[in-house]
């Protein structure tokens, strides 16, 4: 072994030494041969001379070697240009033991792409020593063996190649066996040991001996193995193959267990010394054992494993035929196995260069991916490679089997984010085998579209008093770019919005488009706006676009009506007046108001919230308008305060209220009672029964006067009373004619609960009846109930009825006809008698002191 070291370094010199060509073919390729398992660094050539090319550019347009094995062997100094080992290289892991051995690279810079084809022959050092599998081998050899018989041994491997492998074969001296000539040797490749002289058992049982293997290095190296050879006695005969070499030839691809051919022995001896049994001979390969069967009894050969044409292009089998003897005999059969080709391999497609992305706007030819394509199979098969049609891209072939992607057509990542580019190439085999690689492009954007608004213009509602900084709404657009060139921001340009800046009232959010309101609008100053919002990419260069944005204030109920009319000074109630001759019907007046807000908030509606008396007014809900229900009585107080409510119909309500003092004023055009008046003013209020006693003591000289009067009046009335009762009639109130102020109402009016009864009962004119007169005396005069209003009376100088200064009869409480009470005291019917003579006969004596004597008689028991 230390002498195997010193021939190895004594080589080292030589095997450094490079053998360096460039090809001169068109295609622009390389080729260096190097010797195996040169040191890392080592200079193999300077490929930026032998390529034409400046070293200074070598950075710029980035050169870099590609190698189709998973190591990088060799690499290159950017800065010197240099191809130098950066991997160790051992020719026998890279070729085996094939005679020639290239490592394919590829040399390739950019802009513009050119790639070159460099191949490296590694050439093989004598770095291996030849060896045999089994370092001692049997063999039984019967003592009648004839002379010149041959047996196979094993074989002797060496890792190294041509010259460097095993080249001859050397036996130790003996005196009975020799190697087959070395001529021999080198055609089969399988050393054969030849008896040359018989073998006497007797004398010499065992024989050893020393097999050398050689290889042709320099210097060469060596390798043993020993063999033992044991001389068998007996059977003498032994099978005889019927050819010495069979040799056949099979395609690739085979089923399992298919036949491929059958060896056979034939033996002369008889019994178990003829019967022949087949095996594989010791030294048969196991790469052998896995793809062939032998069967040992018929000595057929199948294919049990798969037949490869390029793993192995053929098969040596040694196979064995022995007896069965006691002593069996056997002989060995050479059998040669040749595996022609078949279309098996689907072609490779190898990627060079591939670029992920391109941008949309990309010039045509521009290379998007280098392939190489290649196929196993041998003969004349040719790949043809392409791509789908319907795509802008397009596949162009180069020289030897390159193809390069380049685009071809228009782009538009908007219309197409990626692409997947699926590559088929097809052999022209028998059948055609095609094979799919899938290209995956991704298209980068470019600003080329204007960011759009969702909308042509916005409108948004803000209800009126909002909260300042609170949203009002928010506009949206869309920009179909993406990344940087999609991102969007809004803005308010600048504009005058009834003289203010349209950024003093509204913002907006850049990011997502929120405008916020900057101010408390008001409806009634501001009703609607306009603002025009802009959006722009973030892009290079920027793009943008504008929409016209529509506020409208929405009304909110936040004014309450303003009485216009009838107007008031200081806060004080609105004057008017009434005659009291007023009928039903008479319009007052009309309250007028009007609402800044608008819609429903403006809608108004009026309604008498706090009147002196319900059943005297009503007002039109709609109009305002304030009629009377009923004609006025000597009941009702001469100054009636109207509160008026005007209430809007917004969410929640609103109202104002309006007071009105009405004064009912006398009408000139007739002359009413007195009595109505008296005791309501004046000292008359006081002591009625004082009255009474000046009354008595004036009148005191006509009081016989007047009993004889009244005694006469009686006397009359008592006949006539049973057929005759004073009454008003009821149509004679109808015929009488309104004269102030009276006129058809605008609008149906609302009457109180207690309106209708009131009414039918006070207003409209009853019939005033007096009970049947009986007798002919004031004992039997009957006098109606006296109450607050005023009420009918006998006219004493025509013995008829009169109404009082209205006319009308009234209970303020209950529905009641005048109620007459017969008086039975002497004393009380001659109080009246005096009463009405002194009316009568002293007129400076009022009315009204006489109407309330007569209230307090009645009252009084």
């Amino acid at each position: 072994m230390a002498c195997l070291l010193i021939d190895r370094v004594s080589l080292l010199p030589v095997l450094y030494l490079l053998h360096i060509y460039l090809s001169d073919s068109v295609c622009g390729n390389i080729r260096y041969s190097i010797p195996e398992e040169l040191e890392l660094g080592s200079f193999v050539g300077n490929i930026a001379a032998d390529l034409g090319l400046d070293v200074k550019q070598l950075f710029e347009h980035r050169f870099r070697i590609i190698s189709e094995n998973n190591k990088e062997y060799l690499a290159v100094n950017l800065k010197t240009g240099t191809l130098f080992i950066k991997e160790k290289i051992d020719r026998e892991q890279l070729c085996e033991q094939s005679l020639a051995c290239v490592l394919i690279l590829e040399a390739m810079i950019e802009n513009p792409l050119k790639i070159y084809r460099i191949e490296v022959d590694i050439l093989d050092i004598n770095d291996n020593v030849p060896f045999f599998d089994r370092s001692e081998d049997n063999l039984e050899i019967l003592e009648l063996t004839p002379v010149g018989t041959t047996f196979p041994l094993q074989i002797a491997r060496d890792a190294d190649a041509g010259s460097n492998s095993v080249r001859s074969y050397q036996l130790s001296s003996n005196d009975h066996f020799t190697l087959k000539s070395q001529t021999d040797i080198e055609q089969t490749g399988i050393p054969e040991l030849m008896l040359e002289r018989p073998l006497d058992r007797e004398q010499q049982p065992i024989h050893r001996l020393k097999l050398t293997a050689f290889d042709g290095g320099i210097p060469e190296k060596f390798g043993t193995a020993h063999i033992i050879i044991i001389v068998l006695d007996v059977n003498d005969n032994a099978p005889v193959c019927e050819q010495n070499v069979y040799q056949i030839t099979t395609v690739e691809n085979l089923p399992k267990d298919t036949l491929i051919l059958k060896v056979t022995a034939v033996d002369v001896d008889e019994g178990q010394n003829g019967e022949v049994i087949y095996s594989f001979s010791d030294h048969t390969p196991d790469k052998v054992r896995k793809v062939f069967s032998l069967d040992s009894t018929s000595g057929e050969i199948r294919a049990t494993g798969m037949l490869d044409f390029e793993t192995a292009e053929n098969y040596q089998i040694s196979v064995k035929a022995k007896d069965r003897g006691a002593i069996p005999l056997s002989v060995y059969c050479k059998v040669l196995i040749i595996v022609t080709d078949v279309n098996d391999n689907y072609p490779q497609i190898i990627t060079t260069y591939s670029s992920s992305t391109i941008p949309e706007d990309a010039s045509p030819n521009t290379a998007i991916a280098v392939l190489r394509v290649t196929d196993r199979d041998s003969g004349n098969i040719d790949v043809y490679c392409g791509i789908p049609r319907d795509i802008p891209f397009q596949l162009k072939m180069s020289s030897n089997n390159y193809y390069t992607l380049v685009t071809h057509g228009d782009i538009d990542r908007e219309m197409v984010s990626d692409y997947s580019i699926t590559v088929t190439c097809t052999d022209t085999g028998s059948p055609p085998l095609a094979t799919n690689k899938t290209i995956q492009i991704q298209v980068s954007d470019i600003n080329d579209n204007t960011p759009r608004f969702t909308q042509r213009s916005f409108i948004m509602y803000v209800t009126e008093n909002n909260e300042i900084g609170a949203s009002i709404g928010s506009v949206s657009a869309f920009d179909p770019d993406s990344t940087k060139n999609a991102e969007l921001t809004y803005s308010i340009l600048d504009s005058l919005v009834h003289g203010f800046p349209a950024a003093s009232l509204v913002s907006i959010n850049s990011e997502n488009g929120v405008m916020i309101a900057h101010r408390s609008f008001d409806y009634e100053q501001l009703e609607s706006f306009q603002v025009n919002v802009e959006v722009r990419d973030a892009g290079s260069p920027p793009l943008s676009s504008c929409v016209t944005v529509n506020v409208i204030i929405v009304d909110q109920n936040d004014n309450a009506p303003v009485i216009v009319s009838p107007l008031t000074k200081k806060g004080s109630a609105a004057e008017d007046t009434i005659p009291r001759s007023a009928d039903s019907g008479y319009m007052l007046t009309k309250v007028t108001a009007t609402d800044a807000d608008s819609g429903q908030n403006a809608e108004l509606s009026y309604q008498i919230r706090q009147p002196t008396d319900e059943s005297l007014f009503t007002v039109a809900p709609a109009t305002g308008e304030i009629w009377t229900i009923r004609r006025f009585r000597h009941k009702d107080s001469l100054r009636q305060i109207i509160v008026i409510l005007v209430r809007d119909n917004g969410t929640p309500s609103l109202s104002s209220t309006v007071s009105i003092n009405v004064s009912v004023q006398d009408d000139t055009t007739e002359n009413p009672s007195n009595i109505g008046r008296l005791g309501t003013f004046g000292p008359w209020k006081y002591d009625i029964k004082f009255y009474l006693m000046i009354s008595f003591v004036s009148t005191s000289f006509l009081l016989l006067v007047a009993i004889v009067i009244l005694g006469i009046k009686v006397h009359r009335g008592r006949n006539g009373i049973n057929s005759y009762c004073c009454c008003w009639n009821t149509a004679n109130f109808l015929q009488r004619e309104s004269f102030h102020g009276i006129q058809k109402a605008s609008v149906n009016l609302q009457l109180p609960p207690n309106y209708r009864e009131m009414y039918e009962s006070e207003t409209l004119p009853q019939p005033l009846r007096f009970d049947k007169c009986q007798g002919s005396t004031m004992n039997y005069f009957m006098f109606p109930k006296l109450h607050d209003g005023a009420a009918p009376m006998i006219n004493i100088k025509t013995d008829s009825c009169v109404a009082a200064q209205q006319g009308t009869a009234s209970n303020s409480t209950s529905r009641e006809r005048s109620e007459f009470h017969e008086s039975d005291a002497t004393v009380r019917e001659a109080s009246l008698n005096a009463i009405f003579i002194a009316v009568a006969g002293a007129p400076l004596v009022s009315s009204a002191f006489t109407e309330l004597a007569l209230k307090k008689l009645t009252r009084d028991p």
